[in-house]
């Protein structure tokens, strides 16, 4: 007769549960953690006797009548059987004793604590004890040799022993088992067992093989082993004969060897993937009762004959039918819980092992028997070639061939058991699961909890209902509904709460949308889904709701119920969730391999204009973890947590791309601690959780506190300065992305705090720029200046040449630029984009096709408007650090077109300075200079009043920069003699820029020389010095023909003189007249280079400047007197 299980039984209360025959095998004794021990006639037996033995048992043993058991009252007690009358105490311990063994005669006992000692006692005469002492930690399991010289014994110290019972030494220790210190923390009880009859060899259960010790020279003899066991070894138990040797595992696998031949002879799997924690032999014929971890009893029949022959053929494993029976099951009871149908958590997901419940007589053993197919633990990926499979093992694959069986000789087994597949095994998929829920099983539970509010579902004797609260109860009161459709998942938004249920033989599975916010009276609707598609996944955004199904498909509904589109998903759906017009949806991309998860996710827009941002890329995961939850944070950004406890957040700065910013297992005491996340804000960054102490997920009663935990980027060398600066900065920068998302797609924010978090990186980057100043890392600080906005890298060079590197200062000048071009760049494109929009809004009758407002302008403008562009003196006088908004009000009534560069025209009066302030304006002037006194980033505030009123009336595009109002035109040479005058007083140079503001409106002549249109400026003091000057350099030094050479040499004549000097020479400046502007236009024909009167001078104008493009090119000679003459 082949080997058969028969249905397991409720036996005892969850918890641990042993099991044990008794001596004629008549009845199954079992005992568990309800206290009682329970006497069974059989499986079938419904009235078992019971016999209570304390609060919990823990161990029970059977011989010659007497029942001992190990209970929670710290005692080995003594129970007449089958009466079950009490017949004392045996022994006694400072805790509970965990594992109690009868010796071959049932003279003795002995018994192993959790106080670290093994006692072993005279059943007769309990006076006669002994103690064995040598465990650093609790006793697991004990075993008894055969011929009572022996006793073997394991413990949380990840020893097991061998000791000798007469004078109680211990004779061989083996380091074998991981170390705990406490038996509910061991990963395995390691039952081990002495072979019966001789105790030739002894039987320990090493994490997946079980290792076999010879008697006496304690030499590891070999070790049995199977390519199906995927979880550590729990218990071990002999066959009466000696022959076979059983093993159970702790995800319910049960595995019989004939010990002689090493052939794995029997593979069961529990049907609920329990840990098996109670294995015994019966005395006289093949079955086995085992008990699992649960409570419950089951028995496998047939195991053996009689006479102790088994059919020496190993179990077989055929070609799956049905690749996804690897990924059968409905359980949902934790987001971990991948196996069958009602199967647990389990720690790892690698090789699972998965009953095939089909065909349940297709397979044979070579000796022609039937086997039972629920028996056979089947592998999908062991199904590689079938001729190899019959070629190699032997095994008959039809049952036409029953009547050859006997006659077909098994080809020998290779003594490796090299498996037929040895590669990667396939990981069970991860069930759909509701973010902020807790598993369905539960009678109390979350069907929701996030940032609106709270949904329990409770499912009892007394109700089945649904409590909707509100954290904010001005939004809804609290609600009560009635369950009587059975709702399984739910969310909650501002306006409705979304329920969903699954269908039953009657019913469809329909979509119940309570609509609170409605203005009507009807509040609620109901949608019935097809015939045979179930709602796995709902979600909430603002005005839409979306229900992704079991066929694939994502439902859209309008929060009224008007259903909206259809689409097909790339794979079965994992969890979905929304916010305002985003929608993100996770699901299986394929099949992960060892563990892992193969998900990908989709991110799409559903506002008036529809896109796809995320096309199902990859969901980066943890190794050997899974999704747990799945949101957006309340400023829209999405985030999601691994079950490893990594949370990650789409970093929008950097391609769409997925950064971790917090490992909340490093704020966890205890290993199986966990925090349950509950909502993420960016703006205070917080992530809020609910700490659970030794879960998962935390219970609805008592009511959850929640922790607001940091986040930290997994940046290196935290613990130093330069690390912990790095850090900060790179997550304000990351978790400030969010304002210009928001500010792209048209949502009102708070300006100050845009302000306030360029203000913090700003202070970050000087911080690491001065550390790395003093590390003497020079270029560290380039590469640092160049994330900074252009008010910043002026205080760099400040600070650089003030600490004497002026190498670093003249590399900062040039960077500052470099800054300078681009920004001009940067700033015609986005003028561009908000005149073309301005146009469309107020349809103001434009004249400009499209290509005279495209980028080639740029190059041309000068050429074709005969106008001074001189973008680096308009952008470097730009308070630059709000990005909100921009005006695009700065059309002047006058003016017929406008130069891409400049934001400001009149075509009357040539170019003016767009961001000066004239005298007689009601907005507070702003020299250029005043930033070189205070902090550099006290201009943020000064601007900011005036960005107000403007951001309001914008499109918010591309996080552009703020200009103020326009102001009375000012001609280009003042402006231009303000930008390069000698520094003075703030004051005093506040007041020269008021004065200076009506000066010339008209000063330019259209006369220009094509190659440097761009660079053309007003003289300087140098410049004046220069010319009257340029004979005696040319006479002192004859060789030189550049004109870069020339300027060299001035500059550092002009630097030895005095300041008093300099001075007048500036002052000669700016008293120039018109005609000297036509001079200066000369004057920069051959000078290629924008001069100024020193280094420092240049970069202290320059503002800052969000976006990097593409330099404007320099020639040689520019890049060798850019130190000097820096303003290209």
């Amino acid at each position: 007769m082949p080997a058969t299980k028969k249905p397991m039984r409720y036996g005892h209360t969850e918890g641990h549960t042993d099991v044990c025959f008794d001596d004629s095998g008549s009845c199954i004794v079992t005992c568990g953690s309800d206290g009682d021990v329970r006497i069974w006639e059989d499986l079938d037996d419904d009235d078992p006797k019971s016999i209570n033995v304390g609060e919990k048992a823990y161990s029970c043993a059977l011989k010659n009548g007497k029942l001992v058991t190990a209970a929670s009252n710290n005692t080995v007690q003594v129970h007449t059987f089958p009466e079950g009358v009490p017949d004392g105490i045996l022994t006694r311990f400072t805790t509970n004793a965990n594992h109690v063994v009868f010796n071959g005669d049932g003279a003795k006992i002995a018994a192993g604590s959790s106080d670290f000692l093994v006692k072993v006692v005279d059943v007769a005469d309990c006076s006669q004890q002994k103690t064995f002492r040598g465990h650093d930690a609790p006793v697991l399991s004990l075993s008894f040799d055969p011929k009572d010289i022996f006793l073997a014994s394991a413990s949380c110290d990840g020893s097991v022993k061998v000791w000798q019972i007469s004078d109680q030494t211990c004779a061989i220790s083996w380091p074998l088992l991981q170390k705990c210190n406490d038996v509910i923390n061991a990963k395995s009880i390691c039952r081990l067992a002495w072979q019966p009859k001789g105790g030739k060899l002894l039987a320990v259960p090493v994490e997946k093989s079980v290792k076999l010790y010879r008697r006496e020279t304690w030499s590891n003899q070999f070790d049995l082993s199977d390519n199906f066991i995927s979880q550590t070894l729990n218990i071990v138990t002999w066959s009466p004969c000696g022959q076979y040797l059983a093993a159970g595992s702790i995800n319910g696998l049960i595995i019989v060897w004939n010990v002689e031949t090493k052939d794995c002879m029997e593979r069961v799997k529990h049907e609920k993937g329990y840990a098996i924690c109670g294995l015994s032999w019966h005395p006289t014929c093949g079955q086995i009762a085992y008990t699992d971890a649960e409570g419950n009893l089951g028995v496998l029949e047939n195991v053996c004959d009689p006479s102790g022959k088994m059919s020496s053929s190993k179990v077989s494993s055929r070609v799956e039918k049905d690749y996804n029976d690897l990924f059968d099951g409905e359980d949902t009871s934790s987001a971990g819980d991948f196996l069958n149908d009602n199967a647990v958590e389990t720690r790892s997901f690698s090789k699972r092992i998965i009953n095939d419940e089909e065909d349940d007589d297709d397979l044979m053993l070579a000796s022609g028997r039937p086997r039972q197919r629920s028996h056979i633990l089947e592998d999908d990926e062991n199904s590689v070639d079938v001729t190899m499979i019959k070629t190699g093992s032997g095994f008959l694959k039809e049952e036409e061939e029953d009547d050859q069986a006997g006659s077909i000789h098994n080809l020998p087994v290779v003594t490796s058991q090299r498996p037929f597949y040895d590669g990667p095994m396939p990981t069970p998929r991860q069930k759909p699961f509701q973010s902020g829920s807790t598993p369905l099983h539960l009678t109390h539970r979350f069907m929701v909890w996030n940032s609106i509010g709270i949904i329990r579902c409770y499912n009892d004797e007394q109700d089945n209902a649904i409590d909707v609260e509100f954290h904010d109860t001005s939004i809804h009161h609290a609600t009560h509904l009635a369950n009587t459709l059975n709702y399984t998942v739910a969310d909650l938004s501002h306006e409705a709460v979304l329920l969903a249920c699954e269908s039953t033989d009657e019913l469809a599975s329909k979509l119940h949308c309570l609509h609170f916010s409605s203005w009507d009276s009807s509040k609620e609707w109901i949608v019935d889904m097809p015939q045979n598609e179930n709602i796995e996944a709902i979600c909430l955004g603002q005005g839409w709701a979306a229900a992704a199904t079991s066929t694939l498909l994502l439902r859209l509904f309008t929060i009224g119920g008007v259903q909206k589109e259809v689409f097909s998903l790339p794979g079965p759906v994992v969890s979905v969730a929304g916010h305002g017009e985003q929608l993100v949806i996770v699901y299986h991309r394929g099949t992960g391999f060892d563990g892992d998860q193969c998900l990908g996710v989709q991110l799409l827009e559903l506002g008036k204009k529809k896109k796809q941002i995320l096309h199902g890329d990859p969901l980066p995961l943890s190794r050997k973890s899974y999704l747990v939850w799945l949101g957006f944070s309340a400023e829209g950004t999405p985030f999601y947590v691994d079950s490893e406890g990594i949370v990650r957040m789409l970093n929008r700065g950097l391609g769409h791309t997925w950064t971790p910013v917090c490992n909340t297992r490093e704020h966890c005491k205890g290993k199986s601690d966990h925090y349950w996340v509950v909502g993420i804000h960016e703006n205070p960054q917080q992530l809020r959780c609910i700490p659970c102490k030794g879960s998962r997920f935390p219970p609805t009663l008592p009511r959850p506190a929640v922790a607001v935990l940091p986040f930290k980027l997994p940046y290196c060398q935290t613990a130093t300065e330069k690390g912990q600066m790095e850090e900060q900065y790179w997550r304000s920068v990351m978790f400030h992305n969010h304002l210009d998302y928001l500010a792209k797609n048209g949502y009102e924010y708070e300006e100050s705090t845009k302000n306030q978090a360029i203000k913090e990186q700003q202070e970050l980057l000087m911080k690491m720029l001065a550390l790395s100043c003093k590390l003497e890392r020079e270029f560290r600080c380039v590469e640092l200046a160049d994330l900074m906005t252009q008010n910043a890298v002026n205080l760099a060079i400040k600070y650089a040449s003030r600490s004497r590197r002026l190498i670093l200062a003249q590399r900062l000048s040039e960077l500052a630029v470099e800054k300078a071009a681009e920004s001009a760049a940067t700033q015609a494109e986005e003028e561009e984009e908000e005149e073309e929009d301005f146009k469309k809004k107020l349809n103001a009758g434009y004249s400009n096709t499209p290509t005279e407002w495209s980028q080639p302008r740029l190059r041309n403008q000068v050429e074709e408007d005969s106008e001074d562009t001189g973008e680096a003196d308009d952008i470097e006088e730009k308070p630059e650090i709000h990005k909100h908004g921009e005006n695009p009000f700065f059309k002047s009534a006058n003016s017929s077109d406008m130069p891409a560069i400049k934001s400001v025209t009149s075509s009357n009066q040539g170019r003016i300075n767009p961001f000066k302030v004239s005298g007689n304006s009601k907005e507070p002037s702003i020299s250029v200079n005043s930033v070189r006194s205070s902090n550099i980033l006290d201009n943020m505030n000064k601007s900011s009043k005036k960005s107000t009123a403007l951001n309001r009336a914008t499109n918010y595009e591309k996080s552009p920069v703020i200009k103020p109002l326009v102001p009375k035109p000012k001609s280009k040479q003042a402006s231009a003699a303000s930008f390069f005058r000698k520094r003075t007083s703030q004051a005093d140079r506040t007041e020269e820029v008021k004065e200076e503001n009506p000066k010339n409106p008209s000063s330019e002549t259209p006369a220009m020389c094509p190659q440097n249109t761009e660079n053309q400026r007003p003289k300087t003091g140098f410049q004046m010095w220069l010319e009257e000057n340029r004979c005696n350099i040319l006479s002192d030094n004859p060789d030189f023909s550049d004109e870069a050479d020339i300027i060299k040499e001035g500059m550092v004549r002009f630097r030895v003189l005095s300041t008093e000097e300099r001075k007048a020479w500036a002052a000669k400046a700016k008293g120039g007249t018109a005609s000297d502007g036509a001079e200066k236009k000369r004057k920069r024909v051959v000078d290629d280079s924008h001069e100024t009167e020193n280094q420092k001078e240049k970069t202290k104008e320059n503002l800052n400047l969000p976006k990097k493009q593409k330099p404007l090119d320099l020639s040689t000679n520019q890049k060798l007197s850019a130190f000097a003459f820096n303003q290209e």
